[in-house]
Order: structure tokens, then sequence, then C-alpha cells
């Protein structure tokens, strides 16, 4: 990652929704961090509508980043299609893992996930029956045999409803103030490792001298 001085981190956001045009919560997400100086950001079924990946070109464009977002509503417990493919093809031996394959390594990975279940319901006792980090354990490991530093996703739960009880500004907010503080390096990326997941709230003990929720 990039250190010291003005210099930023640069950050490479993929958003993966494939019905776009009816989201509200990503779509508020996406459209507070798209335009941001040092973001990259990539709608990956707006850019890919027939699947149709550019591996070398994605390469190419993981290579030149720092830190990599995932950014997805939970889809049968999993990454929408699209963003499994994407994984699938551009993740190959000799680049992301294996032999040879470091181009990631050191780099930062974080997912931005949203989830239609209360957050109680992804307990043992919730009818989730397991938490939502173990859901995402795929792409924990993923991370890791990347050699990535993986950070706690940052989460909404009942997503569906956030607008209507008024969570859904401070989630945005908050989206966008870590954007910038992984951007600014001001993300105490240490701290956040304590945690299971990180959701808004969590927000002003983890960004330092910076915008929070």
């Amino acid at each position: 990652m990039v250190t010291g001085g003005a210099s930023m981190a640069r950050v490479l956001v993929y958003f993966a929704h494939p019905g776009r045009r009816y989201s509200r919560a990503n779509l508020s997400m996406a459209e507070a961090v798209n335009h941001l100086a040092g973001v990259t950001f990539v709608d990956l079924y707006e850019l890919y509508p027939r699947h149709d990946i550019e591996i070398e070109d994605e390469q190419a464009r993981l290579v030149e980043h720092d830190v990599i977002i995932f950014q997805f509503p939970l889809f049968w417990y999993s990454t929408p299609s699209l963003l499994k493919e994407w994984m699938d093809l551009v993740l190959e031996h000799g680049f992301a893992y294996g032999s040879g394959g470091e181009a990631l390594k050191d780099k930062i990975f974080m997912c931005a996930v949203t989830a239609s279940s209360p957050e109680d319901a992804y307990s043992p006792d919730g009818f989730q029956n397991h938490s939502l980090r173990t859901f995402l354990t795929p792409l924990e490991q993923t991370a890791r045999l990347c050699q990535m530093r993986h950070l706690p996703p940052y989460v909404l739960f009942e997503s569906l409803v956030a607008s209507e009880d008024d969570r859904l500004p401070d989630h945005v907010k908050g989206y966008k103030a870590l954007i910038m503080a992984l951007r600014e390096e001001r993300y105490d990326c240490d701290r956040a490792g304590e945690l299971d997941l990180v959701q808004a709230r969590d927000l002003e003990a983890l960004v330092r001298d910076g915008e929070t929720a």
C-alpha cells in the first residue's frame, strides 16, 4: 500500500448487483463513492452484461490498486453469480496464487455486504443458523490464499427496509467515510481486525481524524 506524505492508497470497488435498478441500499452506496478521487469504481453487471469478462484487463486493474472492495447483496449465502465467475476466471494460478502468483500480495481486501435478514438471524440461535462471517468464509480464505490482508466486512442488515427506518443514510455516509479512510490510510485495520464485522456505528472508533457516520 502507498504510504507517507500526501500519497494515497489506490482503492478499487467492484460493485455486483444483477438487479441494481431496483436497489435502494446498494445503489445509494454506489452513488456515494463512484466519483471519489483516487477510487476506481467498476459496475460488473454494467461492464459485462454478457459475462464476457476480460481477464487480462481485470488482472491489470487489480495490480494497479492497493485496496480491493467487493460490494454486493448477499445472494443465497454467497455472491451474485457474475462476481463468482469473475473470481473463477481472473484469480488465476500463477497470478493470484500458486507458483509465482504473488500479484495481490499485501493488498487489502474487504467486502461491503447487504443482507435482507435482521442481525440476530445470523447466529447459531437465529433462523439463518450461522454468523454472516461464516457465510463469507470462502471470500476470506480466497483473500488469504492470495496473500492479501483480509478485513471484516462492512454490513447493512435488513437492507430491504433500511430506507424506511432511517438507517440507510448513516450506512451510506459511513461507507463513504470508510472508503475515504482506506484511501487516506486513516482506517485502523488492526482494531477492525478484532471485530467479526463492521457497521456504521463502529466507524467512529475505527476512522482516525476524519469523517465518520
